[in-house]
This record gives C-alpha cells, structure tokens and sequence, in this order.
C-alpha cells in the first residue's frame, strides 16, 4: 500500500465506511445508542411548559410496580401501552430524567418497526429507506410539540402519548405505501394498531381510515387487511381474557367522552388555527394535484392510487385524529405521502407543474421540521446559561433549569402565594386562574417543583418528630407525586392526572374506600386557585373524620386518625 494510502485509509476500508453510513441500520444503530446514553447519564433538562404531565408517568409505573393495572385498578384518559413500556424501562434505567424516558417509551416498540420498513424498501432503494427512516429518527429524538406554547427555550413537558400516536400513524403510512412483502406489511398493520389502540383510542380512528383507504387503492389486498383485523381482535381478546383491561379502557374511554363534549367543527376550527402552516399549503397542494389530474385525465382507478388519492386521504385520516389531541407532532403523517408525491415527480422535468408541486410539499413539510428542529436547537443552546432547581428529594424528576431570572421568580412565588392567600381565594371565587396560561409558564412549573420539596421535607420532619411512617399519600391536584418520591402505596381507583373539567370520573364508593385506607391526603395552597379547588371539593367526603394539620406554608395534610 503507498504512503498515500496509508494515510487516508485503503480504498475499501474507505468504501465499507460510506456504506455503512448510507445504511439505514447505521442510522438506526446510532439512534438506539444515543437513546441509551440519554437514559443511563444524568441529563438536566431545559423546563418546558406543563413539565408536571410527566409525573403522571413515574406515577402510572409506580402503581403498576406495586400490582395495579391500568383502567382497571385506576381511571386514565388514554392506554395502558405507554405506561408499561416506561414502567419496563425505567426498571432498565431508575435514574433516567422523566422527560426523556417518556418520550422513548415508544423506542422498544416503533424503532424494530421503522428497522423492517427500512429492510423492506432497501432492497429495491436505500435513498427512499434513509429518506423514510431518518426523518422519524429525527422526529422521535426530543420531547418537542411542533406548537409552542411559552416563548422561553425548553423542553414539552406534555403531549408524548399524543407524540407516540403521531409517530406510529408516520410509520403506519410508510409501511401501507412502500413495503412490498404481503407477510411482513399484513404484520406491521396488526401490530401497529393493536399499539395505536393501546396508546390512545384516537390512533386506531386515523389509523383504520388508512388502511381502509389502502385496500381500496390496492395497496393492501382485502384479505390481507382482514387477516390484520382479525389478528388485531385475537390480540386484544387475549389481552382482555387475561387481564380484563381491554373492557376497562372502553369504559374509561366512554366516561371521558362524557366530559369532553366539545363539537368536531369547534376542534377542527382549533386545529386549522394552530396548524394553519401545515394544513393551507396542503390543501392548495391537493388542489394542484387535481388539476393535474384532471389534465392527464386519471381514471376514477388511477386517482385512488396516485399521491393525490394518498394526499387527501391521508390529511383526512390526520385530521380525525389531530381534533382530539393536544400537544403532538401534528401532521408528520403526511411526510411519507409526500415522499411519494417526490417520487412521482422527480422524473417529470418537462411538466409544467412540477416546480409548484415540488414547492408546495416543502411548504408542507418544512414549517414542522424548522419548528422542531429550532426548538430543540434553542433549548441546548440556552441550556448551559441556565439554573438548576434546588429540590434534592425530587430525584430525576428534578434535573431541570430554568433562566435565573424565572428561578428567581418561582423561588419569590412560593413565599408570596401563602402571604395573600386570599387573593387567590378571592380569584378561584370568580373561577379565574391567577394567570390564563399559568400551566404552561415555566416559572409556575418550577414553582411546583419548589413546592413538592418543601412538602417532602415536611412530611419527612412529621414523620420523624411523630415516630410513624405514612403508609401512603393523596395530592388534590393534577398529580400526586409523593408515593413514587417516597416508595409508599398509591391508592387505587384513583384517576392518573385529576382535571375536575377533562379527565376526572365522578368519585365513586370504590374511591372512597379506597381513600379511607390512605395515611394521607395532601393539599397543596402555593398557588391556591380554581382547578385545585374544584378537586378539593369534588373529594370532600373522603376527608371527613380526618385530622387538619398545616404541615408547611403550602400544605396542609388531612391525617386519617
């Protein structure tokens, strides 16, 4: 070999390298490490809007660590699937910050999924596997919403079930449009909706109108689909044979119904507000693409297979989906559909059309990817300037910053709220929040945050000067994070993530009893305002006969005696 050579490497050594990162595996590979490291290091995280959603997962695996199965032996709003992947791996990975570990719930499940889609198209083409599998790498790496709702750099706290629907429903149109094999595209299709149905009741709506819309394009055979059906069916009998949770999930499925009962126009009429950017440019792409059609004169048979057919379709199916979510990767969806739409055209140099359909899937494609990508860029840029929380106790829960500034407020917040407690009681009268967006400011989370420490440090100071240890505790507030924080038992049928207006049964004698066993009920004051005063009334009876102790400036605990 020349010294040449030597130095930069021989010729195949050089080629295996490009190839392998030209591989979809690599990439795939790489993604898993990463995902891994981010679990096992102590990353703090910029705060994000509604950082305290989180909580609702450790508590979920606390509660299924202790026996308790989801829907059946608590009342949630959504599936169980994401609660015993997070559950599974932070069993793997006990100090893995929150944020992160629920954003990758979905990894163990979508990441072998995405692997044989790449498998399946790479044979014929590794530029359409990388250009399927890279985008949802990318989408998948950090807990962002494509909707923001506070100006200050952080991470979204909210949303992931709704972030693992959106990234399932990408997969599932990657693998209706591309994958060749019948075997393998009959088993993505069952194992995507039995995961979509098990995540979030919404998924599998969007999800049967696409694979509905694939038999009659003739993309999927119709026995095919029904073999996917019947095999989703099997799946879930199984699932409600042996746990009885299937039955469950459609209960609390019907009973969140009843309290949300918003119209279909008023959530779409939201939606085309919030995703305007999106959903405009696609509606004048599908319009130049029927114009199109219509030029080339496509039969009835050719339109429901051509990228017009698949477009529209699929926005429709998005669209059922997206009204009731809140908080998501919107419309990612439609980033395999306009992959196809690029295959079609990038042979077509002569037609006049090309260049506005070529800018129009950009305008489709690129306020997301700029949206997610900016995002994430400013909350890792801001990072380092930012301050870290002192909360101790809260463990990975935690490892948050904020700018000093809005530490500093939420510090002042948590003296201030107790001083002129009845101002905000006088709000909370009126129904009025101490601000309109206070969940979503991130010094209110940090306050929060601020105040489960002090209320940690005080019950750790009753237990001590009281001899007893607390068999278990009670938040009246959206979260209750003590049991996870301490190790003690969470009730049962209690509901996971308590909204008195969206997501809380009536209290029933089940909760009740219940309750009664509980050492602890806990109310927290910093803020007192409306929300938390509507749950303390709504769980009045079970502090009856129970002992009032003010046990911090923001607490007071109800003792069962």
């Amino acid at each position: 070999m020349s010294s040449s050579q030597a130095a930069t490497g021989s010729p195949v050594s050089g080629g295996l390298w490009r190839y392998s990162v030209t591989s979809p595996a690599f990439w795939i590979v790489a993604f898993l490490v990463m995902v891994i490291l981010g679990l096992v290091l102590p990353i703090r995280l910029p705060l994000g809007p509604n950082y305290w959603d989180t909580d609702i997962y450790l508590d979920a695996a606390q509660r299924i660590r202790q026996g308790q199965i989801p829907n059946i032996d608590f009342f949630t709003s959504i599936g169980p699937l994401g609660f015993y992947l997070t559950a599974g791996i932070k069993a793997l990975f006990p100090q893995a910050q929150p944020a992160l570990l629920a954003n990758w719930a979905i990894v163990p499940l979508s990441l072998p999924i995405a692997a044989l889609i790449a498998w399946d198209i790479d044979a014929r083409s590794r530029k359409l596997a990388l250009a399927i599998v890279i985008p949802f790498l990318f989408l998948t790496s950090l807990p962002i919403n494509l909707h923001s709702l506070y100006p200050s750099p952080g991470f979204d706290g909210f949303g992931y079930y709704n972030r693992h629907v959106a990234l399932l429903l990408y997969l599932l149109l990657a693998a209706l449009l591309f994958v060749e094999s019948r075997i393998l595209l009959t088993t993505l299709v069952a194992v995507l909706m039995v995961a979509l149905f098990l995540v979030k009741v919404t998924g599998p709506v969007s999800g049967a109108a696409l694979v509905g819309y694939a038999v009659l394009a003739g993309r999927m055979r119709f026995r095919d689909a029904a073999i996917a059906a019947g095999s989703v069916i099997a799946c879930l009998g199984v699932v409600e044979l042996a746990t009885g949770l299937v039955f469950a999930y459609l209960e609390d499925i019907l009973d969140l119904a009843m309290l949300n009962s918003a119209s279909f126009l008023r959530r779409f009429l939201t939606l085309g507000s919030i995703k305007f950017n999106v959903i405009a440019p696609c509606l004048v792409l599908i319009g130049i693409l029927a114009y199109a059609a219509r030029r080339d004169r496509l039969s009835p048979r050719s339109l429901l297979t051509s990228p017009l057919g698949w477009l529209s379709a699929s926005l429709f199916a998005l669209v059922l989906g997206e009204t009731q979510n809140s908080g998501s990767l919107e419309f990612i969806g439609l980033w395999p559909v306009l992959i196809l739409i690029l295959k079609d055209y990038h042979h077509k140099s002569g037609d006049q059309l090309r260049p506005w359909v070529l800018m129009l899937v950009m305008a489709v494609s690129l306020p997301s990817a700029v949206i997610f990508l900016e995002r994430g860029a400013r909350a890792v840029i801001a990072a380092p300037r930012y301050q870290a929380l002192e909360v101790p106790d809260v463990g990975p829960l935690g490892r948050v910053s904020l700018k000093p500034e809005l530490a500093e407020r939420a510090i002042a917040q948590l003296e201030h709220y107790p001083k002129y407690e009845e101002a905000y009681q006088d709000l909370a009268r009126r129904g009025l929040l101490p601000s309109a967006t206070l969940f979503s400011e991130i010094d209110h989370q940090a306050t929060w945050l601020l105040e489960v420490q002090q209320g940690l440090d005080a019950i750790k100071r009753w237990e001590a000067s009281n001899s007893r240890q607390l068999n278990g505790f009670f938040a009246l507030d959206f979260v209750s994070p003590f049991n996870h924080l301490l190790g003690r038992a969470a009730p049962q049928h209690v509901a996971l993530g308590i909204d008195t207006d969206r997501t809380n049964p009536k209290v029933t004698r089940e909760m009740l009893e219940a309750l009664r066993d509980i050492d602890a009920i806990m109310r927290p004051k910093c803020p007192y305002e409306v929300k938390r005063a509507a749950i303390w009334t709504q769980f009045a009876q079970a502090l009856e006969g129970r002992q009032l102790i003010s046990l911090a400036p923001c607490w007071d605990m109800y003792l069962r005696k």
